[in-house]
């Protein structure tokens, strides 16, 4: 597991920690939420719904943020939306979400932890009673292990509710008109939006008065595009429990200097699994940052001092490739390891610096079936080797890599979708081809 190093920051108060590192965008109390965060150690929530299958980098900025929290002390709850992925959130979206089954959201949440059990620590022997009924205190079956992670699931307590006395015990504290003026259903009114969407804001505000009556959670984190969610989920847990001691945070989405989100590439969203993204892909992508967003990704998705950030980021001209290999290296080996960003880091250099003697490394471009070709066959296509034993026998001694990976299987199926921007082949110590299409 990825560890913080204790020279990140000069700061001893997480928020300031957040602030220097530019992820602080909108707080429902700034001084407030920086006290309480300096005076004691604290749960805090953010939610992931199971939409997929796995996690893509737009979510990766809040996994960082609760690295951040959990390095100084305090208690992140991952909150799997097994409940509200029924539903689908509005938030930033132009279009309703795909319904999904019980079976295949739960098997999505399966995943996702799965996927944070690689970033944070958890506290497996932690559970939440559930309450009876809609307002009815539930409880936890002890308290969290110092500095450790819990991961809860609304699934507990949104798929047995009692429509009516929700209606009637949490329905009745939402105004309408305050609801159609949240910028979450503001960008879908004009296209159509359903019912059954126009309830999740009531659900996600539900899930912070079940934390904050159940275990004491404080804060709830999200993106920019949660803030109307955040904010109906602190209302409710203070008009209903009668305390003020809740806030919410929001954090700036991942954008590039343009404006448009990061995060897809070619081959599309970048996932953080490498059978869906690979270590060589993911590199790539940052490696291939605008100048103009350097300073940012190393802020936000690295773990360096921030002198060094500045030093780096303050690279011009052809230095600056320099800077973005760092920070290329640095992200996949948090997402990927070490291992993994140094095979990607070899293939890269290989790609775009040639192999040794430093010359340009050559390029074929080769026609291959939509439904993918044998790997012998398409190094011999692209010139790589002779014949196609030849091509059986480099992979069998060894002598094969695909973008630092070694080939071991000479039946592998090479399909147009794993090329990107091409894949490169090394074969034995000197000898480079990249291939594409």
């Amino acid at each position: 597991m990825f560890k913080i190093p204790d020279n990140v920051s000069k700061f001893d108060n997480v928020y300031d920690v957040l602030k220097e590192r530019g992820f602080i965008e909108q707080t429902t109390d700034d001084e407030g939420i920086r006290e309480l965060l300096g005076r004691e150690k604290v749960k805090f929530y953010i939610g992931f719904d199971a939409t997929a299958d796995c996690l893509h980098v737009g979510h990766f900025m809040q996994v960082i943020i609760m690295m951040y929290m959990q390095k100084y002390g305090h208690t992140p709850v991952v909150l799997i939306g097994g409940g509200t992925t029924m539903l689908g959130d509005p938030s930033g979206r132009t279009d309703a979400r795909r319904m999904m089954s019980v079976e295949e959201i739960d098997e999505n949440g399966k995943k996702f932890k799965a996927l944070f059990d690689r970033f944070l620590e958890f506290d497996e022997e932690w559970k939440h009673i559930p309450g009876e009924g809609v307002l009815g205190k539930g409880g936890q079956n002890k308290e969290p292990a110092p500095g450790k992670a819990i991961c809860a699931n609304n699934a507990d307590w949104l798929r047995n509710l009692n429509y009516l006395e929700f209606i009637r015990d949490v329905g009745k504290h939402f105004s309408v008109n305050d609801m159609l003026r949240a910028e979450c259903f503001k960008q879908r009114m004009e296209k159509g939006l359903s019912f059954l969407e126009f309830n999740y804001m009531l659900l996600q505000a539900y899930d912070y008065y079940v934390q904050a009556r159940d275990y004491d959670c404080k804060i709830e984190f999200g993106g920019n595009d949660q803030w109307s969610n955040i904010l109906a989920g602190r209302d409710l847990a203070r008009r209903l429990l009668g305390k003020d001691d809740y806030y919410g945070m929001t954090f700036a989405l991942l954008t590039k200097s343009d404006g448009t989100k990061m995060g897809k590439s070619q081959k599309g969203a970048l996932w953080l699994d490498a059978n869906k993204c690979s270590p060589y892909d993911f590199y790539q992508y940052w490696r291939n940052v605008d100048d103009g967003d350097v300073n940012k990704c190393l802020r936000m998705l690295t773990f360096l001092p921030m002198e060094e950030v500045e030093r780096l980021s303050a690279l011009r001209d052809q230095e600056i490739n320099h800077a973005k290999e760092v920070l290329a290296f640095e992200v996949t080996k948090l997402v990927h390891g070490e291992e993994e960003a140094a095979k990607a880091q070899e293939a890269a250099r290989a790609a775009f610096s040639g192999g040794a003697g430093g010359a340009d490394i050559p390029t074929k471009k080769v026609e291959i079936p939509a439904e993918g070709i044998g790997v012998v066959a398409l190094i011999k296509l692209a010139g790589l080797v002779p014949s196609n034993g030849e091509g059986f026998r480099t992979i069998e001694q060894g002598g094969l890599t695909m973008n630092g990976e070694k080939v071991t299987d000479p039946k592998m199926i090479v399909r147009p979708e794993d090329f990107g921007e091409g894949i490169v082949f090394k074969k034995g110590k000197k000898t480079f081809l990249k291939v594409t299409l």
